[in-house]
């Protein structure tokens, strides 16, 4: 569990990144965190595993204050993927990367291996395990950097714009990936500005505005209210656009899914006898 109570933190250059942010994330959640730039958000999750130590206020990990505790202590179970992978990859290749964190939480020799293929399995590396990081695209090197974290299964997984540089299909796999960790149980919290990966996932919205929490609630909620989203810079996914526009042709506005338009549209067809 995550714990936030009245945190506020200002940056050395007099930056008021955030204001009196009490949240609660529960284990197991899934959550999306939206907003403009600037907004606070990267500046938020980074005082999740104690980059960032707050002005004033606590951050609690699983009952830990994170002022108290090593960023080392907290990444054991907050596992922080940055923005730009370059600020988390130095390894000469991609598969001595990857065993550098599993090494040092000290897993052993025989498992580490194992892990590794894992993960290149997982995010679609395995052809690049001997090459330079750097040599890679920036998506591959995104894909790269979450590899080193998922390698060792951490309690909590937080991923700072994990769908920049990524195709379709590489984000399809991201999200049955997140699903498949929250249906395990475990903690999902992602920062972006993707409203259509959004969609997809259905998570839980953090939509963040000048350093405060504006809204949070269902994903079908958030994105939907046009309201909330225009103060924040956010478009409505395109799917809750053209629910938007059928609003007179009694359809809910609440609506961001593909699957769950299909089969609205499909019932107002039938009620209109439409072949």
């Amino acid at each position: 569990m995550i714990e936030v109570e009245k945190l506020s933190f200002t940056y050395p250059a007099g930056i008021e990144a955030l204001k009196d942010i009490s949240v609660t994330i529960p284990e197991g959640d899934f959550v999306a965190i939206m907003g403009e730039n600037g907004a606070g958000k990267t500046t938020l999750i980074k005082h999740f595993n104690g980059i960032l130590k707050p002005d004033t206020g606590r951050v609690y990990v699983d009952g830990i204050d994170t002022k108290k505790a090593s960023v080392a202590e907290l990444s054991r179970t907050i596992g922080l993927v940055f923005q730009n992978p370059d600020h988390q990859l130095f390894s000469e290749t991609v598969e001595e990367e990857i065993a550098f964190g599993l090494k040092n939480f000290g897993f052993q020799e025989e498992e580490i291996p194992k892990r590794i293929d894992w993960a290149l399995n997982l995010l679609n590396l395995m052809q690049y395990r001997k090459t330079s990081p750097f040599l890679l695209s920036g998506g591959e090197r995104k894909r790269v950097a979450l590899a080193t974290v998922l390698a060792w299964n951490p309690k909590t997984l937080v991923i700072d714009e994990p769908t920049i540089g990524q195709d379709y299909r590489q984000k399809e796999r991201l999200r049955h990936f997140f699903n498949e960790l929250h249906d395990q149980g475990r903690t999902v919290i992602f920062v972006t500005h993707d409203v259509e990966f959004v969609a997809d996932c259905n998570p839980r919205v953090l939509l963040m505005y000048k350093g405060q929490i504006l809204s949070d609630g269902p994903a079908k909620q958030i994105l939907t209210n046009h309201e909330v989203t225009s103060k924040a810079s956010i478009l409505l996914p395109q799917i809750a656009q053209l629910f938007h526009q059928l609003e007179d042709f009694g359809l809910p506005k609440e609506v961001i899914t593909i699957q769950e338009a299909k089969g609205l549209i499909e019932d107002l067809l039938k009620r209109c006898d439409v072949p």
